[in-house]
């Protein structure tokens, strides 16, 4: 096996040296041209030499991946080698299915750091939160971590346990949380249900295949009964796909609108996303729900019903991520997550490390926010009702539809009763 990998590196520096000779010309050589090539001579040197002075034996297959994952680590946050395993269970969670704990990761300001707990997960329950730095794993540090190594720390077989030492703006000790693996199944709509006796309420949790269909079908159950509008809740919404997100934008705004545009460096990375979508509820009143824990797609449906004025955002600054992922599958089975473009909002903002500010900023204190937390929980066991009185956000929301409501019959009243106006 070495001799056959020692040949195949040899093959590959003899190739390049002699691309090197046939392409120099005059001044100008191949290294001033093309500098991958020289590069990669200096990598197969590498890896020959590992494989043969290196104090243990390394597999090619480890040597490649490693070599990978060091390529890939020097880009940004959210780009990622993925394992075969590893891929196979980023298909299966934008399926709406996964194991772990249940929260959202990426690197910020060279932090692990949360972007949100998925509702009914284990680490929402334990009390994980957006913005949340996760300073230790099992009480191994997190400093110069990747996002691989971190999952692959904090995913497990369901009913083990891993210890989360963080570090939580406003506190200042280190917060040990000890959370139990499950098998999580995330449905993308949370609550779907008819408040205040005549306003719709839908929380989507995350943009998945089925979002659009179900969507779908939690509106043609309420809008019978949503006179007053309807609350979309995206807050603690990470995200998801792309195209999900732009389905739901299109749901409020009118075809052939611009929901988002993405820009990269190939042609095919720049493109627009237009609304499609027919029977769209673009005059039933909306409002929109944010907060830190709203990231990507969630930015993406509010940037858009902001940029065309659909609707009223309210809550507070949303987490910022303004890049696209795509996922190119490799030979072996693993694949590339790399970031590919920039999007941007109808009139062309870029929210990335900034988020989309609401139109009414609503904060919430952390005591309430906890009690908002324990009641929801509470709330799903029990299926209760909704108590307004501790989710501030909900009811400004509320008082914002019957206001709109009450507004625009009042305006279609004086109408149908003035005097005719001739124009002379």
């Amino acid at each position: 096996m070495k001799k056959i990998i020692f040949i195949w590196l040899t093959v590959i520096c003899v190739s390049v040296i002699a691309v090197a000779n046939e392409l120099q010309t005059g001044p100008e050589t191949l290294e001033d041209k093309y500098p991958l090539y020289r590069n990669l001579e200096l990598l197969a040197d590498v890896i020959t030499i590992v494989q043969k002075s290196y104090v243990k034996e390394v597999s090619a297959h480890d040597l490649i991946h490693g070599a990978i994952r060091g390529v890939v680590n020097t880009l940004d946050a959210h780009s990622q080698f993925l394992e075969p395993d590893e891929y196979h269970d980023m298909k299966i969670e934008t399926e709406g299915e996964f194991g772990g704990l249940g929260i959202e990761i990426t690197l910020k300001d060279g932090f692990l750091t949360v972007v949100t707990p998925l509702e009914d997960t284990p680490a929402y329950q334990a009390g994980i939160k957006p913005e949340d730095r996760i300073i230790k794993i099992d009480g191994t540090s997190t400093e110069d971590i990747t996002l691989n190594e971190a999952v692959k720390k904090l995913r497990g077989e369901p009913g083990t346990k891993v210890i989360l030492t963080i570090m939580r703006k406003d506190k200042k000790e280190f917060l040990d949380f000890t959370i139990e693996r499950s098998f999580i199944k995330l449905a993308s709509i949370k609550d779907a249900q008819v408040i205040d006796n005549d306003i719709g309420y839908i929380r989507i949790v995350q943009f998945q295949e089925n979002t659009l269909p179900d969507t779908k079908k939690a509106i043609e159950k309420l809008a019978p009964q949503c006179q007053s509008g309807i609350i979309l809740d995206l807050r603690n919404n990470p995200g998801g796909l792309l195209q999900s997100a732009v389905d739901i934008a299109s749901l409020f705004i009118a075809a052939p609108h611009l929901i988002v545009s993405t820009k990269g460096r190939l042609p095919d990375q720049n493109q627009e996303f237009i609304s499609t979508e027919e029977n769209t509820l673009t005059d039933l009143p909306l409002v929109i729900i944010l907060n830190k824990g709203s990231a990507s797609g969630s930015e993406i449906v509010a940037g858009a019903i902001k940029d065309w004025h659909r609707g009223i955002l309210i809550g507070t600054q949303s987490f910022g991520k303004g890049s696209v992922q795509s996922v190119l599958p490799l030979r072996d089975g693993s694949a590339l997550k790399l970031t590919t473009a920039t999007y941007f909002t109808p009139r062309g903002t870029n929210i990335n490390k900034i988020g989309i500010k609401p139109d009414i900023e609503i904060p919430i204190s952390e005591e309430e926010e906890k009690a908002l937390w324990e009641a929801t929980a509470k709330r799903k066991k029990d299926n209760g009702d909704i108590d307004l009185k501790l989710d501030p956000q909900l009811q400004r929301a509320i008082d914002l539809l019957k206001g709109l409501y009450v507004f625009k019959e009042t305006t279609a009243d004086e109408t149908a009763n003035s005097e005719p106006v001739t124009a002379l």
